[in-house]
């Protein structure tokens, strides 16, 4: 005979995805763990991203509808007892208006309301990186799982071939089962790749429309702070006339 029978010892003969686990190669098996350890990532930080997301925006909403709603910005926020359990990145650029108002005193309406456009683009800026904390973990999946998938069927094959040396044979038996094996990781890069990407699209999406609403809050909070520095600079004015006839 010119070819050795294979070595059925050897051969893995159970092809189910935990059978050719079993079997695969050290460096294989280190692949498939990894993808397994990032798609299990992925779903972990959907389900905790989700509800974050979720209860960010419909605080958003209700703030805005409160700020909507109210006729002044010292309306809006009540007082300390109420402005305490206004949480919520909304009730902070309400209260930080407030305060930067106060602690400007009797300085130029121009001056103050610069002053709280700034504070106002820090506070969305900062509520908008905590809720993009963890997203870039699904970007780093999305774009490298199927890479290393590749990594782990690319050694997978390589040891197939060198089976096939070794064996002095060519038959299908001996080449099935480290191919499957191999194409078990690409399988798993892209399990682990597609549903990572799709759910970073969904966040990025659901993040850029939270900064919408928190946008629209801080234009309501310039609102009332303008309608009542104007009030505030009319209730000087007519005070003046009073304090000269008074003199």
């Amino acid at each position: 005979m010119l070819f050795e029978e294979p070595r059925d010892t050897k051969l893995p003969h159970d092809l189910s995805p935990l059978g050719m686990f079993l079997a695969a190669d050290w460096v294989v098996k280190g692949v498939m763990v990894a993808l397994a350890l990032a798609s299990l990532a992925t779903w972990t930080i959907l389900l905790v991203k989700g509800f974050e997301v979720s209860g960010a925006k419909w605080r958003a909403r209700s703030g805005v509808k409160r700020l909507a709603g109210a006729e002044s910005l010292q309306a809006a926020i009540g007082d300390e007892r109420n402005a305490a359990r206004w949480r919520g990145p909304v009730g902070t650029l309400a209260r930080a208006a407030a305060q930067e108002w106060r602690r400007s005193g009797k300085l130029s309406a121009e001056g103050v309301k610069e002053r709280v456009a700034m504070a106002l683009g820090r506070i969305e800026a900062n509520a908008a990186r905590s809720l993009n904390r963890g997203t870039g973990i699904l970007a780093t999946v999305g774009s490298i799982a199927p890479f290393v998938g590749l990594f782990g069927t690319v050694w997978g094959i390589m040891n197939s071939f060198i089976g096939i040396s070794e064996a002095n044979t060519t038959n299908l038996a001996v080449v099935a089962p480290g191919i499957a094996e191999a194409l078990l990781a690409t399988a798993i890069g892209l399990v682990a790749a597609i549903p990572a990407v799709v759910v970073y699209n969904v966040f990025a999406r659901a993040i850029a429309g939270y900064r919408a609403i928190l946008s629209d809050a801080s234009a309501l909070v310039m609102q009332h702070l303008s309608r009542d520095l104007e009030r505030q600079e009319a209730s000087r004015r007519g005070a003046m006339p009073l304090a000269e006839a008074a003199e």
